[in-house]
């Protein structure tokens, strides 16, 4: 009975599936299927054998789809319009072709189009490539005749529309316990997909996921930082390691181990390899638990082409599951499109070992581009599917996969890992417009070579910064090199200078973890990636195309990232900022939007650009990996009017978060002389969830209050002299309340535009100008004492934060002096060569 009744379930269940399926079919003869997935979206079908594809296919994974607008007129020719789109087939006309079908954008619509099967797109945007191995920038480094990068056409144009063939594509053949690779059946079939969007690409991204699958979510841990070498670590090497960033304050929550983790020659391994190295690593199980001790993830590089060697800890099994006899020591041959050598694969060898420790995988694909078997199946796209799949189906963690590009559809299975760079600036400049181009095929979690792997015999500090910059501003955090002694990326081994911003920058990574989290659920929402190309958001700007390098990190955050090499520790380059205001971050310069600025920063500060007025959440300096989501957070309030956000969190690292998850209102109104932060109720839950945190409030560029409460009662405040930020601390309370902070002002009014990277610059030119520029004997040169408007203006920062009821002067003693700076240092007795070599490093040649 009970099995009756289980097939009755199976069976109303894929009735309701295929009523869902058909709501949306706006028209099906015997050959011909029209499917309206969302107004921008629609499903092109012609089946010469009559045989309509319901199965899932590599790009279209989701068959059910939320109701659509349109409307249907049928006569000689079936008319099918959404707010987006007019179709018109001939009826009973065959095939689709120039002849008998076209779609065009209604009437006054802002970027109109018309479009025949035939037709080329003219303006696509790009998508992105499987790997950046072997190219220096975009240019290929054996060849010279070989051409720039070929980045894949995105779903993206100017054009307004974009068509997915998806006709030949393999299926899935819907095997419930999981789900395998099939070819079509039908011959001369078409199964396409049309996008209309004009220039609204959020849309087309939107509605693309509806039938190819959202984004999901990696684990938080993931946003980390990462540490990865080329190099043959042992078990007490990377112990010492671990213990020195423990040691320099520098937070961690990857280690990536490369290929020297099992053995490299003979029947044992080689670059193919599965059993442990035990020189290197005597016990296995217990180095990983070690791992988990210190709360670090791990993920470990598998390059499979070469199948499992007779030399193996488990090829006996793995050869008996393949009938072949193990005596025989016969390899057993990798084929990514055999369920039953995979399946072996994961029962013998991989899942035990994540049964021990291993949190995920770094796949790291490079042979034969297509199966041995299965013609024209792609290795890398498969392999990532096989990979994922397989942890989301039998582990209770969040899956997540390192590995290459493998095709469209491949978003479904992050992360990306884009392969072995050059260590050069133009690499460097590469990067950034590779990020965002890949958000075109939903492609946004690139995870590269921080720093470059190789062709270098040396690390220069000033690329190997300006990379971490943007690297601290990407969707992954991962340094990386090839094996070479020379190549050392610890930030212990740079000179304290280039250390400290090093440090900082990882610190800042960490910081930003709640905004970025955030962002990524964003991502899994609407299909739009963390980074992103700048003509999401203003599509009819010129600039939004031309300042390609240029992208949005998530919805509030700018970047501009530098490139290139400066000149006395200053780089200058040309920023295009939007309409509205925006306030650069790291300088604490409120700039007006829609226009080119030149702007130049000294080697510790980078372009970032927040919208005026922003509240974002942050960390604060104290969080050692992302682990845990009961840290403080800070809600940092930028200068130029109101904001909101709506803070994310979830368990971090379980597979519930489609529906397990809490959100956190905030705003802050400025009215007149009064600021209110409010922190409203948490609605929601999730396994862990803590019911109470701890909150603060961190107002950038502000005078000192003349009063401030936290829900209508007094409370303390503290003044941070480094950024010239107001600090209000929230007392713990429970995440179900409002709470809500009031900060009070006076009328006075402080120029603090530029004022914090002017107060930073000024202060360390002059205590480097004490060891760089004077032979002068102490006892008797002028620079035994500084003249009182000289000297006070280096301690600016210490001074307001000891006192920030003297902001008003202290700031303007400090504007009066660095307005007539140059008299201020003739009257300090410098030469005009000293002076000269004042004024520029603090960028004011």
């Amino acid at each position: 009975m009970k099995k009756l009744f289980l097939i009755l379930g199976i069976c109303l269940v894929q009735v309701l599936q295929a009523q869902n399926l058909r709501k949306n079919i706006a028209y099906e003869d015997e050959h011909v299927r029209f499917t309206v997935i969302a107004d921008g979206a629609v499903r092109l079908e012609y089946a010469p054998d009559g045989q309509f594809v319901d199965a899932k296919s590599f790009v279209a994974v989701e068959r059910e789809y939320p109701a659509a607008e349109y409307k249907v007129k049928k006569g000689a020719w079936i008319e099918i319009s959404t707010p987006k789109m007019i179709l018109r087939y001939k009826r009973n006309s065959g095939a689709f072709s120039a002849s008998n079908l076209s779609i065009r954008s209604p009437k006054n619509t802002a970027a109109p189009f018309a479009w025949k099967p035939g037709m080329k797109q003219t303006g696509n945007l790009k998508g992105t490539y499987r790997t950046l191995d072997g190219y220096d920038g975009d240019t290929y480094i054996y060849d010279e005749n070989r051409p720039k990068i070929p980045l894949e056409d995105g779903l993206l144009a100017t054009d307004g529309w974009t068509l997915i063939d998806d006709s030949a594509n393999f299926l899935f053949d819907g095997d419930k316990e999981w789900e395998w690779v099939k070819e079509r059946s039908a011959k001369g079939g078409q199964d396409w997909y049309f996008l209309a969007y004009g220039h609204d690409y959020k849309s087309a991204l939107r509605d693309f996921t509806l039938f190819a699958g959202k984004i999901p979510m990696p684990p938080r841990y993931a946003f980390g930082y990462w540490w990865s070498r080329y190099w043959t670590y042992s078990d007490k090497e990377l112990r010492s390691l671990v213990n020195k960033f423990r040691a320099y304050d520098i937070p961690l929550d990857v280690l990536v181990i490369d290929i020297d983790w099992h053995y490299l020659e003979g029947d044992r391994g080689g670059w193919t390899g599965w059993t442990w190295n035990r020189n290197l690593f005597p016990d296995p199980q217990k180095f990983l638990a070690w791992f988990d001790e210190e709360g670090i993830r791990s993920t470990f590089n598998l390059h499979p082409a070469d199948g499992v060697k007779c030399g193996e800890d488990n090829y006996a099994a793995v050869a008996r599951d393949m009938d072949i006899d193990p005596a025989s020591k016969q390899t057993v041959p990798w084929v990514s499109s055999d369920k039953k050598f995979i399946t072996s694969m994961f029962r013998n060898i991989l899942s035990p070992m994540e049964k021990d420790g291993v949190d995920f995988w770094w796949l790291d694909w490079q042979q034969s581009l297509y199966d041995a078997k299965l013609g024209g199946l792609s290795n890398t796209w498969w392999l990532n599917y096989v990979f994922f799949s397989n942890m989301e189906k039998n582990r209770d963690v969040r899956p997540m996969l390192y590995h290459r590009w493998g095709g469209l559809g491949n978003h479904r299975y992050q992360i990306g890992f884009s392969g072995d760079t050059s260590i050069s600036w133009a690499s460097l400049d590469f990067q950034p417009y590779f990020n965002s181009t890949a958000s075109n095929v939903l492609y946004g979690y690139w995870s590269h070579d921080i720093g470059g792997h190789h062709m270098a015999d040396s690390i220069d500090p000033e690329l190997y910064i300006r990379w971490m910059q943007f690297g601290a501003l990407s969707p992954i955090l991962r340094t990386h090199s090839t094996k070479s002694g020379v190549l050392k990326k610890e930030v212990w081994n740079f000179v304290p200078e280039y250390a400290d911003i090093l440090r900082h920058v990882i610190r800042q990574r960490y910081m930003l973890a709640p905004y970025i989290y955030t962002m990524a659920r964003n991502a899994y929402e609407t299909g739009l990636s963390l980074c992103r190309p700048m003509y999401y958001d203003w599509p009819e700007a010129e600039e939004a195309y031309a300042f390609r390098n240029q992208y949005m990190f998530g919805e509030d955050i700018l970047v501009a990232p530098i490139t290139a090499s400066g000149k006395d520790g200053y780089t200058t380059l040309k920023v295009w900022l939007p309409e509205g205001e925006w306030y650069e971050w790291q300088t604490g310069t409120l700039l007006p939007g829609d226009c080119i600025v030149e702007r130049s920063f000294a080697l510790d500060e980078y372009p970032v650009y927040v919208k005026a007025g922003a509240l974002l959440p942050m960390y604060n300096d104290a969080v050692k990996n992302l682990n845990a989501n009961d840290e403080e957070v800070v809600l940092t309030v930028f200068p130029g009017g109101n904001g909101e956000f709506s803070m994310y969190e979830d368990n971090g690292d379980d597979k519930n978060y489609a529906t397990e998850f809490a959100v956190t209102p905030l705003r802050s109104i400025r009215e007149g002389n009064t600021l209110t932060v409010s922190v409203g109720k948490r609605t929601g839950t999730y396994k862990d969830m803590p019911a109470a945190r701890k909150f603060s409030v961190k107002v950038l560029a502000s005078t000192a209050p003349v009063a401030v409460t936290v829900n209508g009662a007094k409370a303390d405040w503290t003044y941070d002299g480094e950024d010239f930020s107001l600090i209000v601390n929230i007392p713990e309370t429970n995440c179900a309340a409002e709470k809500v902070v009031c900060i009070k002002y006076d009328d006075t009014e402080v120029d603090f535009n530029g004022l914090s990277s002017a107060a930073r610059r000024l202060a360390r030119a002059m205590e480097e100008f004490k060891y760089t520029v004077t032979d002068k004997p102490w006892d008797i040169s002028w620079h035994y004492s500084y003249t009182d408007e000289f000297g006070s203006m280096g301690v600016l920062g210490e001074a307001v934060q000891y006192a920030p009821e003297r902001i008003p002067a202290l700031v303007g003693a400090f504007r009066k002096a660095w307005d007539d700076l140059p008299a201020v240092l003739e009257r300090q007795q410098l030469s005009k060569e000293e002076a000269e070599w004042f004024l520029a490093r603090i960028g004011r040649r």
